[in-house]
């Protein structure tokens, strides 16, 4: 009997010893595998306000490779060694193991695709930190009741802004930035919406590309820049363009980092669904408002439809390309941007673009589809940027156009000695302030 109770309580304290070892809370880091850019993914959990009972869990997840603000889980379970998650806003979703040890959680990341993906939990001596470089943080008024997170990573030289994608906020160029600072005095922006800024409510009217612009203007100017040289990557292409088209003489020259698409600069031979939407949607709450239905009028909306059923057909043969199920909606920050766009044909300032043509999707490619659709989307994708790339030299000569061929989107990151190279040989060629 004395032998057996022995047995039961080692048996008691094994399994308690296991209960601790998967207890979830804390950090826990995952690198997504095959990611060009190396994403770097942080999932802290803690214990809800009933903690203990299953199901009261809170969680938050980073990609602290584009933004240092983390989103809450819409959902969260754990059921013994089973752990499940979703992020709705940004259609993420995982489900994984727990392994006996605790010290990892072994599953399937979707977002678009299914991936595996394993996170580990962080250690005091293992955790990835937050804000990695030296740069101070300030927060400028660009209009009331909405403030701009803006870091200097300091530097000598001219002043050089840098501008972010849609999703990351300024902390995705911590380490770009500072291969800048030698030549130049360095400073990064968050949008509005995104990271430490202030988040008006997704509208048009708050996110639209000349009131995005406008707030880098704020900035140019509270901080006192003297012709800064703005450089900005994907959608701030369109911030770039907004700037350089309306206000020229406030910027030294403008760098597209990878942004210099549809929405940077229109032409009717390169279209793009979400401008010409705008314009038919424009039309149509004219005419809602009570405008005259002239045959001027006519005509325009008659262009405006043609172009938007143009672009139809090309999405349509897009999907006929992918395999349910179809990428998902942007949330609605991604949308009042997106259907923010403006079109933008005349851009008088000096102009570096660097494109990647074509793209590099590596292993982590974002559409559900078949070896032969993957093929044939990465070789539109070539000749969509090919002919972006050749309409924005025509439509802009004074501008010159570098095409990195088989490069991430994230030229800074997966091309950063070339992307370097290109900047400090074109910004030698600008008059000094």
């Amino acid at each position: 009997m004395k032998r057996l109770a022995l047995r039961l309580i080692a048996i008691t304290l094994s399994a308690a010893s296991q209960l601790q070892a998967q207890n979830p809370v804390g950090s826990w880091q995952a690198t997504l595998p095959g990611d060009s850019q190396k994403l770097r993914i942080l999932l802290k959990i803690d214990k809800g306000e009933t903690s203990g009972i299953a199901g009261s869990w809170k969680g938050t997840i980073y990609s602290i490779s584009q933004t240092r603000k983390g989103y809450p889980t819409t959902t969260l379970t754990i059921t013994g060694a089973l752990i499940k998650f979703t992020v709705d806003d940004y259609h993420v979703s995982y489900e994984g193991t727990i392994s006996p040890d605790g010290n990892s959680i072994a599953g399937t990341f979707t977002q678009g695709k299914s991936q595996p993906l394993t996170f580990h939990r962080a250690t005091e001596a293992t955790a990835w930190p937050l804000d990695p470089t030296p740069h101070k943080v300030q927060f400028v008024p660009v209009e009331a009741d909405v403030k701009l997170e803006v870091l200097d990573w300091g530097g000598t030289g001219r002043p050089l802004v840098l501008l972010t994608g849609l999703g990351n906020d300024a902390h995705v160029y911590d380490k770009f930035a500072l291969k800048l600072t030698a030549n130049y005095h360095v400073y990064g922006l968050t949008r509005r919406g995104f990271g430490d800024s202030s988040a008006p409510p997704p509208t048009v009217a708050n996110y639209n590309a000349d009131r995005l612009g406008d707030d880098v203007l704020a900035v140019i100017s509270a901080l006192k820049l003297n012709h800064p040289i703005v450089v900005g990557h994907s959608i701030a292409g369109e911030e770039l363009s907004s700037i350089g088209s309306r206000h020229p003489e406030k910027v030294a020259a403008l760098i597209y980092l990878d942004a210099a698409f549809p929405y940077a600069f229109y032409n009717h031979a390169n279209t793009d669904l979400f401008l010409d939407m705008v314009d038919v949607r424009t039309q149509i709450d004219a005419l809602q408002a009570g405008a005259v239905l002239e045959p001027k009028f006519v005509d325009n909306m008659l262009t405006s439809v043609a172009q938007l059923e143009k672009d139809l057909q090309k999405t349509k043969n897009d999907l006929a390309k992918m395999l349910p199920p179809y990428p998902p909606p942007p949330p609605p920050l991604g949308l009042a941007i997106m259907f923010g766009q403006q079109k933008y044909t005349q851009i008088p300032a000096p102009i570096l673009s660097i494109v990647a043509c074509p793209h590099d999707f590596g292993d982590n490619f974002h559409f559900h589809t078949t070896p032969e659709g993957k093929a044939a989307i990465i070789k539109e994708d070539e000749a969509r940027c090919t002919a972006q790339a050749d309409a924005f030299q025509s439509g802009v000569p004074s501008a010159h156009i570098v095409r990195l061929p088989n490069a991430d989107h994230y030229v800074f990151k997966s091309n950063e000695a070339d992307t370097l190279r290109e900047m400090n040989a074109f910004i030698a060629t600008l008059p000094t302030n």
